[in-house]
């Protein structure tokens, strides 16, 4: 093998660490997103997993259980935009067009 083509093995290996290292942190990283003026949080990692839902008790005693369904809804969508930003920029910091779904 050729110096050029271990030169560019070594790269391949050192960004494929790197990919793997990124991730890592994305499932570390935690975003909110809300709703209501805040009555609903929803907390979710930076692959978009969500790992916990807040809501204000003033939102479980009101009768309309439709509206607390759009509000946990809409801050489980704001969470995981929110989400995909930070892996957006974590991956395309390596590199990656289009951050994971480069990789997709």
């Amino acid at each position: 093998m050729n110096r050029q083509m271990k030169k560019m093995m070594a790269q391949a290996q050192k960004m494929q660490q790197d990919m793997m290292k990124a991730q890592e942190e994305l499932a570390q990283e935690r975003v909110e997103g809300s709703s209501g003026g805040g009555m609903v949080k929803v907390t979710v990692t930076g692959q978009s997993d969500v790992v916990g839902i807040k809501i204000s008790p003033e939102v479980v005693d009101s009768e309309d259980v439709e509206m607390l369904e759009d509000m946990i809804l809409a801050a489980v969508n704001d969470a995981v935009e929110k989400s995909k930003t930070v892996a957006e920029k974590k991956m395309g910091r390596l590199g990656v067009p289009g951050g994971l779904g480069g990789l997709m």
